[in-house]
C-alpha cells in the first residue's frame, strides 16, 4: 500500500468548554489555522487530543468535524487508543466509515500488553480495517516496546505502513531502515529529539508543540529536507526548552496552557487531568516568554 505521509503532523488537543462538553468550533477553528500554516497532516485523537477521556459517540463527533474541516488539504489521521481489541477494531471501522484517511494505533489501554499481545492487537486492526495503519511505538509511556523482530511480523500486514518511533532512541530510526528498507514510512515521536530523527531519514515528525509554533516546525523540517542543518540548528535551539515539554507526564496540560498563551486555545482539561498548578504555569509562561522574545525572523531563511 503506498502512501504519501510527510512533514509536520501536530497532534492537535482536542478543546473543552468550561463545562467540560466539547468546543467543537474551536477545535474546528485551531485545526484549520493549522492547515493554513502550512502543516503537512492533522492527527486528531491522540495522547494529545484526550482520545481516553472522550465517550465513544464524542470520538466519532470528533472525526466528522475534523473530516469536514480538513476535506482534502491535507492526511488526516485518527488515533485509535481502546481499551480491548474488540473496541479497537469497532473504532477503526468506524473511521473508516467516516472518511479518515488513516489510523495512528496504540497498544490497548489500561493493561500493560506484552509484545505478543501487542502485536495482536495491531494485527486485529488491521486485519479488519483497509486503512493505512501507523504503528505507534512508544514504550516509554505505553510499557510495550514493538522490536524489529516484532515489526518483521508487522511487515506481512500490507495495511500497516508506518511507524511512529517514540522509543526516545534514535538508533532505532537507523535500525528500521536497514532492516526494511523503505517498506515503513518512519515519523519520529519525541518533539526534543525531532531534529535528530529527520537527520537520520525520519520522513515526518508527529509533534505537540508543533500546535504552538507550527511555522517554525515546518521551517525545522523544510530546512532539514534540504540538508540545511546548520539553519535548521538556529530554529531548533530557540525552540528545544518548549519541546521538552512534551515529555513530561504533564504533556497535554503544558501543550494546551501555552495553545492559550499564544491565544490558539484554552487549558482546560477533562479530568483525571487537572489544569497546571501555579508553579507548573508560571515554568511554562517563562519558557513561552523567553521564546516570543527572542523568536526568530523566518524570512532569512529564504523558504518560500
Amino acid at each position: 500500500m503506498k502512501i504519501n505521509w510527510h512533514g509536520v503532523y501536530p497532534a492537535v488537543t482536542t478543546q473543552f468548554n468550561q463545562d467540560d462538553s466539547i468546543n467543537f468550533a474551536s477545535t474546528a477553528k485551531m485545526i484549520d489555522e493549522l492547515i493554513n500554516e502550512g502543516v503537512h497532516g492533522i492527527i486528531v485523537l491522540g495522547t494529545v487530543g484526550e482520545n481516553c477521556s472522550l465517550n465513544a459517540d464524542e470520538k466519532r463527533a470528533v472525526l466528522s468535524m475534523a473530516r469536514e474541516v480538513v476535506g482534502k488539504r491535507v492526511p488526516l489521521i485518527s488515533g485509535v487508543a481502546e481499551t480491548t481489541t474488540v473496541n479497537a477494531v469497532q473504532f477503526s471501522k468506524d473511521a473508516q466509515a467516516a472518511g479518515i484517511d488513516g489510523l495512528m494505533v496504540l497498544p490497548g489501554m489500561v493493561y500493560r500488553s506484552s509484545e505478543r499481545e501487542a502485536i495482536h492487537h495491531y494485527q486485529q486492526v488491521a486485519r479488519n480495517t483497509s486503512l493505512p495503519i501507523m504503528i505507534y511505538n512508544n514504550p516509554v509511556t505505553y510499557g510495550v516496546d514493538v522490536s524489529i523482530e516484532g515489526m518483521k511480523v508487522l511487515a506481512e500486514e500490507t495495511n500497516i505502513v508506518s511507524v511512529k518511533e517514540a522509543t526516545t532512541d534514535t538508533r532505532r530510526i537507523t535500525e528500521l531502515f536497514r532492516e526494511f528498507g523503505d517498506r515503513f514510512v518512519v515519523f519520529g515521536g519525541v518533539d526534543d529529539i525531532a531534529l535528530e530523527s529527520l537527520m537520520l531519514g525520519a520522513t515526518g515528525w508527529i509533534s505537540g508543540l508543533t500546535n504552538v509554533f507550527p511555522k517554525e516546525s515546518v521551517a525545522i523540517y523544510n530546512l532539514a529536507k534540504m540538508g540545511r542543518y546548520q539553519e535548521a540548528l538556529e530554529i531548533w535551539r530557540w525552540f528545544l526548552p518548549l519541546l521538552r515539554l512534551d515529555t513530561i507526564p504533564t504533556l497535554v496540560q503544558c501543550i494546551k496552557f501555552a495553545e492559550q498563551l499564544a491565544g490558539r486555545g484554552v487549558e482546560t482539561v477533562r479530568a483525571p487531568r487537572l489544569t497546571l498548578t501555579p508553579d507548573e504555569k508560571a515554568n511554562v509562561t517563562k519558557l513561552y516568554n523567553e521564546a516570543i522574545a527572542n523568536r526568530i525572523d523566518l524570512t532569512k531563511f529564504n523558504l518560500d
